[in-house]
């Protein structure tokens, strides 16, 4: 057996055991013994195979990987859902007391209760939304004014 041959079900088997894993490693090192491959697919000695699959692979370990780590554990930049909601201002449609009331979000009506149990906000208030708890919005008031 030629030894591209070798690098390339070397890579296959390290591609395989990267999906087992999931730490980035493996794949990398499957990437570096493809590259070597193809090296010595090109007719490259066995010496110049084996200093194409060492660069590579130390190349990524030390700079894709953390790179790539790093992108992945971001949280999305993206909020959907009620995670949405938090932080935008609410309407109160209803007086909005610790039984509950009713208030509008972004065009929808939602029923709301005071994050303070204690407060009792009017109808017609502005309140921030802090909190979704199910499909009801705990709002803080802000004001007592109509939105514009």
């Amino acid at each position: 057996m030629e030894p591209w041959v070798a690098w390339l079900l070397v890579a296959a088997l390290l591609g395989i055991a990267e999906l087992f894993t999931l730490t980035l490693a493996l794949g990398i090192l499957a990437v570096a013994a493809l590259a070597a491959g193809l090296t010595g697919a090109v007719g490259l000695p066995l010496a110049a195979q084996g200093a194409v699959f060492a660069v590579g692979a130390i190349a990524g370990i030390a700079f894709v990987r953390p790179l790539a780590t790093r992108h992945i554990r971001q949280p999305p930049s993206l909020r959907s859902g009620t995670a949405a909601l938090v932080g935008r201002e609410a309407y109160t449609l209803t007086e909005v007391t610790r039984r509950g009331g009713r208030a509008r979000i972004g065009g929808e009506e939602w029923t709301a209760r005071p994050y303070d149990p204690d407060l009792v906000i009017p109808a017609g208030a502005v309140a921030d939304v802090l909190a979704i708890e199910g499909a009801t919005a705990l709002l803080y008031p802000v004001s007592a004014e109509e939105p514009p």
